[in-house]
């Protein structure tokens, strides 16, 4: 990754910092979450991709050795805890090795998650 041109201001800028391998990665992520969030609208936040609906809905970011997706909320923690746990985690992220077939079912399913949450806010 190059950041010595600053923060991408678009997606497609960000993923094309990234060797061709974390490109597709990052792609396939993109392309996995973005129908799961429909009416989601895509942008740069903290310098990395993200989708927002009513609110931060979620981020991903590439590095050398791994694909990231935030946030991991407390409640997604406890949701996906099975699924989550052979990936290697913070308090706010998910892990996934690029040495290792990415879970792009999981990345979907919390996304969806994560727009529910979302939505859920307008009602509270």
């Amino acid at each position: 990754m190059n950041r010595k041109r600053g923060i991408p201001k678009a997606v497609n800028a960000y993923l094309v910092e990234f060797p061709q391998a974390v490109q597709a990665c990052l792609r396939t992520i993109r392309a996995t979450i973005k129908p799961a969030a429909s009416g989601a609208k895509e942008t740069i936040s903290y310098g990395i991709p993200t989708l927002k609906l009513n609110g931060p809905l979620i981020y991903f970011a590439g590095f050398k050795a791994h694909v990231s997706i935030y946030p991991m909320t407390a409640t997604i923690q406890k949701q996906f805890k099975k699924a989550l746990s052979p990936y290697p985690s913070g308090k706010g992220t998910a892990k996934f090795p690029l040495n290792q077939p990415i879970p792009y079912a999981l990345i979907e399913q919390i996304a969806r998650f994560r727009v529910k949450e979302n939505l859920a806010k307008r009602i509270e």
